[in-house]
């Protein structure tokens, strides 16, 4: 390893308590798309916003049409060694919490347990009536919206769409809550395959870092925290490749 590998496994080392906040960038060795990436979804297609979906009908086909065209690829994506990675520091006792912005679900199925997980923009691995908040599978919602293409609407009545914070949805008060809880907490926050252009969420790692604890971002190209006074070390590159070998290091090592 190199000085900067040396000195992120030296930072794992001394931590207790990992706040790890995790973007796209991570999952796109799952097969899942970078949404705001050179070739992201969101610059080919214009997103269709919380409160245009629960007045229009002709927006809510214009939604669950996009959300099907990703479904079979969400579906179907595993987790990857980054996300495992995250799995190994809970199972060594050091992780705080994974705040994530991802919607793909994975770092759940990867194992990270639901008290040491953030999905700060939700999860598309469930479907939600937006008046009674049912939870149940999406396979069942797609298929009915494949096959008569009609919004899904819950048995209440109420409009059915996958539990993600859409465009202009107000982000949910206890995840928010939780995230802040775990900052206060951390003592290491690492940034791993995001950009830290999308706010509040943004805002936690720094939570975190302008309470003087040590800050690390990876990421393969620009973030806009690359020139923040409180960031301590910048690994440039892609995640899986840099992330998961310090972790096992970590945990080879009985750290």
């Amino acid at each position: 390893m190199g000085t900067a590998h040396e000195e992120l496994l030296g930072l794992l080392k001394d931590a207790q308590n990992i706040l790890i906040f995790t973007g796209a960038g991570i999952s796109t060795g799952s097969g899942i798309p970078d949404y705001r990436g050179p070739k992201g979804v969101w610059r080919s297609r214009k997103p269709v916003y919380y409160q245009d979906f629960m007045r229009s009908e002709a927006a809510r086909l214009e939604y669950w049409d996009f959300q099907l065209e990703g479904w079979q690829t969400f579906r179907h994506a595993q987790p990857n060694a980054v996300h495992q990675a995250c799995v190994a520091l809970e199972q060594a006792g050091q992780l705080e919490m994974v705040v994530t912005q991802n919607i793909d679900g994975l770092h759940a199925l990867a194992g990270t347990s639901p008290a040491r997980l953030v999905e700060v923009h939700g999860t598309n691995r469930v479907v939600e009536c937006q008046s009674c908040h049912r939870q149940t599978e999406p396979a069942p919602h797609f298929a009915y919206f494949q096959k008569h293409h009609k919004a899904p609407r819950c048995p209440c009545g109420g409009l059915q769409k996958p539990a993600t914070i859409s465009f202009g949805q107000q982000l949910r008060e206890e995840d928010l809550q939780r995230a802040a809880q775990a900052t206060a907490r951390a003592d290491l926050v690492i940034s791993l395959g995001s950009t830290l252009s999308v706010y509040p969420a943004a805002a936690i790692p720094l939570a975190t870092a302008e309470r003087g604890m040590p800050y690390v971002i990876i990421n393969q190209g620009p973030t806009e925290h690359d020139e923040h006074p409180s960031l301590q070390l910048r690994l440039e590159g892609d995640v899986a490749s840099l992330f998961p070998p310090a972790v096992a290091a970590l945990v080879q090592n009985g750290c």
